[in-house]
């Protein structure tokens, strides 16, 4: 929870009662410390420490100026690997309270670790997480174990009893195997770099495979094995590489990146050694499926023969099997050439058949023909059209009298023309006096308009 301002913590004293009970007081302390510290990590020196059997943990962390209590409860205790004890330098992680029975100001601790360890882990976590990042520990570049191997490379403190363990495993397990020791510090400021020449050495020398190892210790012991410069010389090793450093629970960043981790050196030894007995076991089967495999094969050869034997011939009826299919091929090409000749002369019919058709006195003999036909053609098209063109006209003729004024004029009407011509349609269009034309069916009279009276004409009449 992040810490309050003043303003906050100043409204939340004031705003108690003005009378507190030691218990109300010692509560609100309480809150106040765990509300405005966080969780945070005290290095001091371990004193005072104290294990009732109730499984807790309490002791005491101080420096040249102070002290402070803690409580390290037990479901925390059980977790930490730390052998701790009066005297020791430690980083603690915790949250700060208040004990109210006692009213004692502590810190409630839930990991415990050595303080020169703590730096050291620290390192550590960063150099993993920047190698992993850049792929050192992925499982495509590494590469596997020989199944078989004849010389193998071991870098190690030669008195050390890690090449001890490595040697008697091999001694046991795989005599045969030969057994190269590559000496190395593994422990101090100079064996980072003596591990990487030893490295970039054991890689040019060509072995099967090579051990890395030493035996168990402290963080700090270890801490070569977990320098960047051997990672990245491990890394660029060619050849499979076992990472056997310290105890089973021990991991160095070598462990991560050699293509193989083993948790002691003598399991490194066995990973690579085949046991003896292991493989006396296997070459024996593996003889007894070499002589079942030969007994088989030997069983099929013999049946093979036989079959060879039966279908075996004279070489007399091979010749006269040769002469027997001979004789067919000959017949089936005569009949193969007489067919295509056969097609060809049909073809050359055909041909000749569409040349003399397609001759050009032939062709202008047919036109010749068409242009006679059609020259005797045309004179009685051209009458039947004639007679059907007036045949027509007379119909329309007499379609037109029927419709047309002089028709009607020949069944006894007239037409009233002015002098201009024009027709005359109703009487209010005339005057008295007026000379008009009357149009009739077989000439024109001359009238005179001599009074305008209007007069009903009937349809009777």
């Amino acid at each position: 929870m992040p810490p309050m301002n003043d303003d906050h913590l100043f409204k939340k004293l004031t705003a108690e009662p003005d009378v507190l009970s030691v218990s109300q007081l010692n509560a609100r302390a309480r809150q106040l410390l765990e509300d405005v510290f966080p969780r945070i990590w005290v290095e001091g020196e371990l004193s005072n420490l104290s294990r009732p059997s109730s499984g807790h943990m309490y002791f005491t962390l101080k420096d040249d100026r102070a002290q402070i209590r803690c409580a390290l409860f037990r479901q925390n205790a059980a977790r930490v690997r730390l052998a701790m004890r009066d005297g020791q330098q430690v980083r603690a992680r915790g949250r700060v309270s208040l004990y109210e029975g006692r009213g004692d100001y502590q810190l409630i601790v839930d990991s415990v670790e050595a303080a020169g360890d703590g730096a050291l882990r620290q390192a550590f976590d960063a150099l993993k997480a920047k190698l992993q990042a850049e792929g050192l520990f992925d499982s495509e570049r590494k590469r596997p174990l020989p199944g078989h191997p004849t010389r193998i490379g071991v870098i190690t403190s030669p008195s050390g009893a890690a090449v001890r363990d490595i040697i008697s495993v091999f001694g046991r397990r795989a005599p045969f195997i030969e057994l190269v020791i590559v000496p190395a510090a593994v422990q101090g400021r100079e064996a980072a770099p003596q591990l990487v020449k030893a490295l970039e050495r054991a890689d040019r020398a060509r072995f099967d495979a090579i051990i890395l190892s030493r035996g168990g210790g402290s963080l700090e012991d270890l801490w070569p094995f977990n320098e960047e410069s051997v990672a990245r010389a491990l890394a660029a090793c060619q050849t499979p590489t076992i990472s056997a450093v310290g105890h089973e629970t021990d991991f160095s960043i070598s462990d991560f990146v050699a293509n193989v981790r083993a948790p002691t050196p003598s399991a490194a030894a066995e990973l690579l050694s085949p046991d003896r007995l292991a493989l006396l076991r296997q070459i024996e089967q593996l003889q007894r499926r070499l002589q079942q495999r030969l007994n088989e094969r030997l069983s099929r050869a013999r049946l093979q023969l036989d079959g060879l034997r039966r279908r075996l011939r004279h070489p007399g009826e091979r010749l006269a099997q040769q002469a027997q299919r001979l004789d067919e091929l000959e017949m089936r090409l005569r009949r193969a050439v007489d067919n295509r000749l056969r097609q060809r002369a049909d073809r050359l019919q055909y041909l000749q058949t569409r040349l003399n058709t397609q001759h050009p006195g032939r062709r202008l003999q047919r036109l010749h023909e068409q242009w006679q036909q059609l020259d005797q053609r045309l004179p009685r098209a051209m009458q039947q059209q004639l007679k059907h063109a007036h045949t027509r006209l007379q119909q329309q003729v007499q379609a037109l009298h029927l419709v047309s004024p002089l028709a009607t004029l020949g069944r006894g009407y007239s037409i009233l023309l002015d002098q201009q011509g024009k027709a005359v349609r109703s009487a209010s269009d005339t005057r008295p006096g007026q000379r008009l034309n009357a149009r009739l069916h077989d000439g024109t009279l001359a009238v005179e308009v001599v009074k305008d009276e209007p007069h009903t004409l009937s349809l009777l009449d």
